[in-house]
């Protein structure tokens, strides 16, 4: 790279990722408060840990909490899935995906075309150490997972996920909800159910109304919402679960600042596990870390701390000051700055940082909502303006100076790297057409009446767009992008700006009429995406609050049907149903960039999954070598 690096629109960057960065620049950036307003210290600590190996990282949202019954957002299940243990999870090597026994013996035993399934759990297998268990050993059992699943159909916890659980049909499950719900007594955890039984103490039954030849095993190997927990430790933290968790997993919770600092540490209780993994023959990379840590015992870190930081220039000049060994997800407006050309620049590169870039397995959307008397109904006319202010909204723009050109434009709710997605899938939701949607507006009496430049709505009342958003430089930038779009429509937009959590609440109660955000996957299967329409996730995952017969009736077979062309036809019928009536417009898939100091070894981005933190290792006498 010659010249001069180019400086971001945040006017970061220029402290050297094209060039070295001294540690006098470094330290002035510190000292001009970069890092100060995110409460971070201006140099690593690494003295007091007395040896032992941490991994440091930041998220760029706030957590939640930690009951896998509450949660929905990313940032909470990645610490979930390392204290939680589902009985099945992902191969950390294995690509596109290989599910294998976590603590589970073996994969199930299956029977009566894929509606009775018999799985055995591993005994030895202990929860970390609580208050509750009076010093004892806790041993998983088979009735914790019985009880864990429960808690989902349990209306005392609201579980947003429950519309998977719901979906699974297991006899029984739903029933003891409507008891509850329509009793307004609490949930009977006691009654026994058919379709989810502990048959002995290690012996698991399941029994569904429905065949399920993917998504059981999906569920369960997606220990972040679907691992197991105790209920002593439930009924003993009564309504402060969100901070108590307790699992059988890697790591525990060892502090917590709530929407600031989490740290956890390796669970003294956990068991024997070595590092093991099948990458494909063809997969060096995979290839070569299987023969780097194979038999190595889990985790290899003692200790993981992540901050968070919203902004995007703090959490990035704490990775460039060695605050943090990883960088996961390098912010998009210093792509040119650290990576340009798609190679590490060199001045980062002679420190030795690594990169990696992958397409990554999500979507980002706006949704309207439904039931909105403003953008909701199934009106020609509403429908018509969902379609105008999708079309208006210019996704090449957005990529260009909102992603800085790391992202390709969606055009349908299913992920890259699922079942579902096709790549040559085309659909109005993914267009861009300027005059198409001025027509469309035209045709159904959204004109501007009065000659303020504004359009009103067809019975003549002002059209205001109530546009939900989050008090960060990201999304203000990106705010500006949709209000010059709809300026360019006619349309006026009122952006009504709160906490991202704040936000996520009021969207799974209806409150929000339009909000934009992402999603990532959590299984190989395309089908989860399409909760987004079915009218069961109403109040979890579908916060465009959907309703279309036809779609849940295609939403159903997709769930029993074998993979195959078939089914395939099904996703597209699905995809052109959500296309037609506009309850979401999709925007992007990012391609994600990732850096690494030289002392973290091991780390490789996952698909679906959320957990790595075990395996990957930190090369402490390194570390503190630069630290020093």
């Amino acid at each position: 790279m010659s010249g001069t690096p180019r400086r971001s629109r945040e006017g970061a960057g220029s402290s050297g990722a094209g060039g070295p960065l001294h540690t006098t620049q470094r330290r002035a950036l510190l000292k001009a408060g970069a890092l100060a307003a995110s409460g971070l210290a201006t140099a690593p600590v690494l003295a007091q840990d007395g040896g032992k190996k941490v991994l440091r990282y930041a998220f760029d949202q706030a957590e939640v909490g930690f009951d896998p019954a509450g949660l929905q957002d990313l940032y909470s299940r990645i610490i979930t899935a390392h204290i939680f243990e589902g009985l099945y999870g992902y191969d950390h090597l294995a690509r596109p995906y290989k599910i294998r026994p976590v603590t589970a013996v073996a994969l199930p035993e299956v029977s009566d075309n894929f509606r009775r399934f018999v799985i055995r759990v591993k005994p030895g297998i202990y929860f970390q150490d609580d208050p509750v268990f009076k010093g004892k050993p806790r041993e998983l059992v088979a009735e914790d997972y019985v009880y864990s699943i429960k808690r989902f159909a349990d209306p005392r916890w609201k579980a947003p996920a429950y519309a998977s659980v719901q979906e699974l049909r297991i006899i029984g499950l739903h029933p003891l909800r409507e008891a509850a719900l329509k009793t307004k007594t609490p949930f009977d955890y006691d009654t026994p159910i058919e379709g989810m039984r502990a048959l002995d103490r290690y012996t698991l039954e399941f029994r569904l109304e429905q065949p399920s030849p993917r998504s059981l095993v999906q569920v369960l190997a997606t220990p972040d919402l679907w691992g197991a927990v105790a209920r002593e430790v439930i009924e003993a933290a009564g309504d402060k679960t969100m901070e108590r968790p307790v699992g059988t997993g890697p790591f525990r919770l060892a502090a917590w600042t709530r929407s600031a600092r989490v740290v956890l540490e390796r669970n003294p209780t956990y068991r024997e596990v070595r590092y093991d993994a099948e990458p494909n023959a063809d997969d060096a990379e995979g290839q070569a870390l299987l023969a780097r840590f194979k038999g190595q015992r889990l985790p290899m870190v003692d200790r993981v701390e992540i901050s968070i930081i919203d902004e995007q220039q703090p959490r990035w000049l704490s990775f460039l000051d060695e605050q943090h060994d990883l960088l996961e997800r390098l912010p998009f407006e210093f792509i040119n700055l650290a990576a340009p050309n798609g190679r590490v620049a060199p001045g980062l590169a002679a420190r030795g940082i690594q990169m990696s870039r992958s397409l990554n397995s999500d979507v980002f959307y706006t949704f309207f909502n439904m039931d909105d008397p403003v953008v909701g109904g199934m009106a020609p006319e509403r429908v018509a303006l969902r379609r105008a202010i999708g079309l208006a909204i210019d996704i090449d723009q957005e990529i260009r100076l909102f992603w800085r050109g790391q992202a390709i434009p969606a055009q349908s709710p299913l992920a890259p790297h699922t079942s579902g997605y096709d790549p040559r899938f085309t659909s109005e939701s993914g267009q861009y057409d300027l005059p198409r949607a001025r027509a469309l507006l035209d045709t159904f009496g959204y004109v501007d009446r009065n000659g303020d430049g504004w359009r009103e709505q067809p019975d003549g009342t002002p059209l205001v767009l109530q546009w939900a958003t989050t008090p960060d430089q990201r999304a203000r930038s990106r705010d500006e992008l949709r209000r010059k779009d709809m300026d360019k429509l006619g349309l006026r937009v009122e952006f009504k700006t709160a906490k991202f959590q704040e936000n996520l609440k009021n969207a799974r109660a209806g409150k929000l009429a339009i909000w934009t955000l992402g999603a990532s996957s959590a299984s190989p299967d395309g089908l989860p995406a399409l909760d987004r329409g079915s009218s069961n996730a109403i109040g979890g995952q579908n916060m465009a609050r959907f309703r279309d017969e036809r779609f849940d009736r295609i939403y159903t077979e997709l769930r029993q049907i074998p993979d195959g062309p078939e089914r395939e036809k099904l996703f597209f019928e699905a995809k052109r149903l959500l296309a037609a009536y506009a309850p979401y417009k999709v925007h992007v898939h990012r391609i994600l960039t990732d850096f690494w100091h030289p002392w973290l070894h091991g780390y490789r981005r996952p698909l679906f999954w959320q957990t790595w933190w075990q395996y990957v290792d930190i090369d402490t006498q390194a570390q503190r070598k630069v630290a020093g």
